[in-house]
């Protein structure tokens, strides 16, 4: 019968991978979709848009002051 040695431990299991760690990296990464965006604007510039819109903002039927002008009537 022979018996096989323990496993040694790996060189990584002692590191900590935290916040504190990963903003100490000297080289950051963009994000998938900041990757893809550059690409995508490389081949093709977006088109401008205007400051401001013509169409109302997202959320502007259920926004608060709109709310509070409905409770009044």
């Amino acid at each position: 019968m022979t018996t096989e040695p323990a496993p040694r431990g790996d060189d990584w299991d002692d590191v900590v991978l935290d916040e504190a760690f990963t903003r100490a990296a000297p080289v950051h990464e963009p994000s998938g979709r900041a990757r893809m965006l550059s690409a995508r604007w490389r081949r093709e510039a977006p088109e401008p848009e205007p400051w401001r819109s013509d169409k109302p903002p997202a959320g502007w039927f259920w926004s608060k002051a709109r709310g509070r002008r409905r409770r009044r009537s």
